[in-house]
């Protein structure tokens, strides 16, 4: 009988152990809808992987595997701007990787030699609450989110952790005539700011709540929180153009499980996860291979007018600006204009 608490002990560990599947660990801001998708049709492809997918902001992302560059734990990172992924390629953090699609993605939507792949084409938009901005009322430019009657109504995801913010800042920065005018047209929407939400379910909830109900955000996941989660929200295309930024995939450099890695990139970039993706989740694809009658019909009659971003000039000078709008402009966009009236 005494050997019997060692037994149970036994089966109990047994019971309880570990996943002996490969692990591919995953960084990526495209929502646990998607993510979760994601992981579930792969894993169906391939039982002897285990996805474990961690959502994030593009710049979160980019951070975090800065930081672990010695010691990699994530092996795809899956969504982001691509002056982010550029700066990570040149910093020697992303391995190349040529897709069998490769063929039908632009230079721009490239890294040099592979080292990220744009996957989808993100517009920017102007997110409102469709409750409490009703129609003839709604925002339809950049700039008419200046005027008063938008004080104390807009809400803003945080730009510097996020990459679609980042994005926004650095073209609404270069729209003008000067970086100087730029950071006066970035404290005029502070100004109008009621405050910056840590991360995008904040905003969301924010938004829904009617705390605030304007917003700066991205197409796909207005689409998304408005049709899948039920939030009562819309969205309007900057009449005067919008940046659509190119969304990468990469393998990181180092990556811990590198052929897991491999099958993840090419499963969920596959014509058929393309078409889901744009079917479900509003993702444009940034491949021109693919079959059109796959696409919904709203992304074929879209009438999006891109902005003219000069992207390496974002890559190159964007994490200037943005540290010195948090220094500097951030929750303060009134006192700045004070002492930088401009001409």
């Amino acid at each position: 009988m005494r050997y019997l608490p060692i037994l149970f002990a036994f089966l109990f560990l047994a019971g309880c152990s570990t996943d002996m599947r490969t692990s591919l660990v995953v960084y990526s801001p495209h929502g646990k809808e998607m993510l979760t998708d994601a992981e579930q049709a792969f894993e169906s492809a391939y039982p002897d992987i285990n996805v474990q997918w961690i959502d994030m902001g593009g710049q979160d992302a980019y951070d975090r595997i800065r930081t672990e560059k010695a010691n990699p734990t994530a092996s795809i990172w899956w969504g982001g701007d691509g002056p982010t992924f550029s700066r990570a390629a040149e910093e020697g953090l992303l391995s190349p990787y040529t897709p069998s699609w490769a063929d039908a993605v632009p230079a721009e939507g490239r890294g040099a030699d592979d080292t990220w792949m744009a996957t989808y084409l993100t517009p920017e938009v102007l997110l409102f609450n469709s409750r409490t901005v009703p129609e003839g009322e709604r925002p339809m430019d950049w700039d008419e989110l200046l005027e008063p009657e938008w004080a104390d109504r807009i809400i803003i995801r945080y730009p510097l952790a996020s990459s679609t913010m980042r994005t926004i800042w650095g073209a609404l920065i270069m729209r003008q005539p000067t970086v100087e005018e730029g950071y006066r047209w970035l404290a005029r929407l502070d100004q109008n700011t009621k405050t910056y939400a840590a991360d995008p379910t904040q905003l969301y909830l924010k938004v829904a709540r009617e705390e605030g109900d304007v917003s700066l955000w991205n197409m796909p996941d207005t689409y998304i929180q408005s049709d899948i989660n039920g939030y009562p929200f819309a969205f309007s295309l900057p009449t005067s153009g919008t940046p659509v930024l190119n969304d990468g995939i990469a393998i990181v450099r180092g990556a811990p499980e590198p052929d897991a890695a491999q099958l993840f990139y090419e499963f969920v970039t596959s014509d058929s996860a393309l078409a889901d993706q744009a079917n479900r989740y509003y993702r444009i694809p940034a491949r021109s291979d693919l079959d059109s009658t796959l696409l919904p019909s709203w992304m074929l009659e879209s009438d999006i007018r891109a902005m003219d971003v000069d992207w390496d000039r974002l890559a190159e000078e964007g994490p200037t600006w943005m540290q010195y709008w948090d220094e500097n402009i951030k929750g303060r966009g009134t006192e700045y204009l004070a002492s930088n009236p401009g001409s």
